[in-house]
């Protein structure tokens, strides 16, 4: 059992679950910080903290510089241990590009059952992570390891900004229109591979949409048309989205037709393949969400899907979304689409 391509090896079968599904939920989270925390002193150099929900931390360092901040780890979401240390970095550098911000450096977080998995395995986890980060020109400058029950693998990941430039998920402006980068899907389609029912092909199609860097991100900082940047992950669009209109104290009005999938996982959804994680989300926010008209129930598993490093939303002006799509698909994002409004109201999302 030392090779790393046994097919009898499958690190999916060591997690109870995988990717941003294994996320805490939206209702428990907030559970958990309603609380109330022991009140810390915020020095005014923490440009964003705790109070948005936003991708990253930053802190200011000089006129012209502030530092991002960001962990993001999981379970595997896949069984190929190299593609789970793609997906894992990946999604680790989204947070940064969210913000706005381009990476500089990162730092791994390693948890693996080391009576279970051969070292051969866990260095091939590690690899992968090394392989997108090199791919951007940063280095993997350390980490830290620790026996777990179920693998665990993601990156710290340190940013820079300029401040003026940062884009908070509450920035958003009535009149703004929604840009989405990637389709989703992602959870039905690691769902299937759980119970056996992805094929090759759409293994390829999961792979190329989670490995996919939403590099966008560090250059729509730079505009003044772009009001808020957020990621796409556990808590599905309408989770995220939510987070924008909460923060903005706005109305989303989204097009459910307009909104790109996955090719092939809204016919795997219709097997049956549907997380735990969606159902969750739903149970979380679904009071703050409106369908409005005919559409079909699968629209509610699809929206509240959680997306392991998913796409880019974006909240631009309206003479930005030209320049904006634009800018997408010179970077290979082909499926990127506009997909809604926000308008003045309560937060929360109406779809059609």
């Amino acid at each position: 059992m030392n090779d790393t391509r046994d097919p009898e090896l499958k690190l999916t079968a060591f997690a109870h679950g995988g990717g941003c599904g294994c996320k805490v939920g939206p209702g428990l989270l907030a559970q958990i910080l309603g609380k109330g925390l022991p009140a810390m002193p915020v020095p005014k150099e923490l440009l964003v903290g705790l109070e948005t929900s936003d991708d990253a931390a930053v802190y200011q360092i000089n006129e012209h510089q502030a530092l991002v901040a960001t962990i993001d780890f999981f379970t595997p979401i896949v069984d190929d241990p190299f593609d789970f240390g793609r997906i894992a970095a990946t999604n680790a550098l989204s947070d940064v590009y969210a913000m706005g911000a381009r990476p500089l450096l990162a730092l791994a977080v390693v948890g693996m059952p080391i009576d279970r998995l051969p070292a051969a395995v866990i260095a091939r986890i590690l690899e992968g992570g090394q392989a997108v980060c090199a791919s951007v020109g940063i280095p993997i400058a350390g980490g830290h390891t620790i026996d777990t029950a179920e693998p665990i693998y993601g990156l710290v990941v340190i940013g820079l900004v300029v401040p003026d430039q940062i884009k908070r998920n509450s920035g958003a402006l009535a009149g703004d229109q929604l840009i989405l980068g990637k389709p989703l899907g992602v959870g039905v389609m690691t769902a299937a591979i759980k119970r056996g029912e992805l094929d090759a092909a759409g293994y390829q199609r999961l792979l190329a949409q989670t490995t996919q860097l939403n590099t966008p991100g560090q250059h729509l900082g730079a505009w003044p048309g772009v009001h808020a940047l957020t990621d796409v992950t556990g808590f599905g669009l309408l989770g995220h989205l939510l987070e924008v209109c909460r923060g903005a104290r706005l109305t989303a009005r989204i097009e459910h037709a307009a909104i790109p999938l996955i090719p092939g996982s809204r016919a795997l959804l219709e097997r049956g393949n549907v997380t735990g994680a969606s159902r969750r989300n739903w149970e979380a926010y679904g009071d703050a969400v409106d369908f409005v008209g005919g559409i079909e129930p699968a629209w509610q598993a699809l929206l509240t899907d959680p997306q392991t490093s998913g796409g880019l939303l974006v909240a631009c002006k309206p003479a930005s979304v030209e320049g904006v799509l634009a800018l997408f698909r010179a970077e290979g994002f082909a499926d990127v689409a506009v997909i809604g409004t926000l308008e003045s109201g309560p937060a929360r999302v109406r779809v059609t």
